[in-house]
């Protein structure tokens, strides 16, 4: 009987061998992404990550050292991602080049934005880095239930969710077979999201308009506001306030007539290490706001009633939950909440 069990105590242990782990990515893997089958042979080995919010992600799941060089910065990275970061070759502060891209000889090409890698993509289309044998692939918050064929931020038919960017780190986490990562990346996140939330449930927006300035192209001009379907509606949302636009449009430019007939009670201003745009510093927006004939009138403008948020939190990102807290607490300030 000993040696029966024995025998049977060793097979099995050969079986446990024998099969992988149930959590591991049986390759070749494939996935529809954005429209595009993409196959994979293998793991990638080494990633060029084009937009912060993507990298962000990389970065989460363990993935840095597979980073072969990034591009496309708002501000600085996450605090605990500073010493790694500083290892890895920035391409460009915005846009890289094409052949800046593939003279990193990645296997993937990891974007944020479909208007860098897609079909109109500033620094490649897909179709060209796959003629070179390299992956592309993007985040599903710019391309579900969203269009890019503008050449600018896009519409988004769809209120963004952050199910969208929990889809992303599964889908990563999968390509690059670190799914327990993954689970648990997507395990913290819902946490931190269903707290937020909680967190501000004494302090509704009570249908307060309010609108968002990521920045302008030139400081006196029409404004990027966010759409009624963008990552701060959903931020919006979550507090019970009110975007102060109705377009499907992501990031429309918005004349200042047109927000000051909607007379919003907050402005919300992104902060920014860029300055790509002349209004990227969020200290000459509100220069400009209490000076301009127009805007200096707004509610919001003469009560002062600004909230400084971070611009990747305005982005379809892991940041975007970091805007709920930070739009909560500033209606608190204001003595706006319920």
């Amino acid at each position: 009987m000993r040696q029966i069990l024995a025998t049977m105590t060793f097979a099995f242990g050969l079986i446990g061998l024998a099969v992988p782990s149930l959590a591991a990515t049986q390759y070749p893997l494939t996935i529809t992404n954005c429209g595009e089958q993409v196959t994979f042979q293998k793991a990638p080995s080494k990633i060029v990550s084009i937009g912060q919010g993507m990298t962000e992600i990389l970065f989460s799941l363990g993935l840095a050292e597979k980073i072969a060089g990034t591009a496309v910065w708002v501000g600085p990275v996450l605090p605990q991602y500073a010493e790694a970061n500083s290892k890895i070759k920035r391409l460009a502060d915005n846009d890289p080049s094409f052949e800046s891209v593939v003279g990193q000889e990645p296997d993937l090409v990891a974007a944020e934005f479909e208007w860098h890698v897609g079909a109109q993509g500033s620094v490649g289309k897909r179709e060209q880095f796959q003629d070179l044998g390299i992956n592309t692939y993007l985040a599903p918050a710019d391309c579900v239930a969203k269009v890019n064929t503008d050449g600018g931020d896009g519409v988004r038919k769809e209120l963004f969710t952050m199910e969208l960017v929990y889809r992303e780190i599964a889908e990563l986490s999968e390509i690059f077979d670190v799914k327990e990562r993954g689970d648990a990346l997507i395990s913290k996140l819902k946490k931190r999201e269903a707290d937020a939330v909680a967190s501000i449930s004494g302090a509704s927006g009570k249908n307060l308009p309010i609108v968002f300035w990521f920045s302008s192209k030139e400081v006196n001009g029409d404004a990027f506001i966010a759409g009624k379907n963008s990552a701060p509606a959903y931020i919006l949302k979550a507090i019970g306030a009110r975007n102060v636009l109705t377009t499907e449009e992501e990031w429309p430019l918005v004349g200042w007539e047109t927000i000051a007939q909607a007379n919003p009670a907050v402005m919300v201003l992104a902060t920014m290490d860029r300055r790509r745009y002349a209004a990227d510093d969020p200290k000459v927006k509100i220069d400009f706001l209490e000076n301009d004939p127009v805007t200096k009138e707004l509610d919001a403008v003469r009560n002062k009633h600004f909230v400084m948020m971070d611009a990747q939190s305005m982005n379809p990102t892991i940041r975007t939950i970091d805007g709920i807290e930070t739009l909560a607490n500033g209606i608190k300030s204001f003595g706006l909440s319920q």
